[in-house]
């Protein structure tokens, strides 16, 4: 099995669960405030569609809190071993300044991972796919 067949490589490079080629989001919109967001319609490749339902995201909000509290429990451990006495303004700040910045990628990977979960992968784009 390739590297690129694996579901844990598609999650992190949040690229489709059907075919791992076509990507989720569109490229460069990371860090941008507005289209941080925005998701592609439909796999430019196999054509699947990352919202197969209105409200199909609601349950990618139990992944997102998972990675917000391993976020917290880090912060506490990192902040706890370099000062001696961690105060509440410390680590509200820590805090808030961590859970933005890493915002963008923990919605993008509660989503894939959410995705992943439901659709499975059905092997490479091949021209014929690609052409129907």
């Amino acid at each position: 099995m390739a590297w690129k067949d694996s579901s844990f490589y598609s999650i992190l490079n949040i690229k489709c669960p059907r075919c791992h080629e076509g990507d989720m989001f569109p490229k460069g919109t990371l860090y941008s405030v507005s289209k941080f967001a925005t998701m592609n319609e439909k796999c430019s490749c196999c054509g699947q569609y990352f919202e197969p339902e209105t409200g199909y995201y609601y349950g990618a909000m139990f992944v997102s809190y998972a990675f917000s509290t391993a976020i917290f429990i880090g912060v506490w451990i990192v902040l706890s071993m370099l000062v001696e006495e961690v105060t509440l303004l410390m680590m509200i700040v820590a805090l808030v300044v961590s859970v933005i910045a890493l915002l963008p990628i923990n919605f993008r990977l509660s989503r894939s991972i959410w995705i992943h979960i439901f659709i499975r992968y059905k092997g490479p784009c091949t021209l014929e796919k690609k052409k129907s």
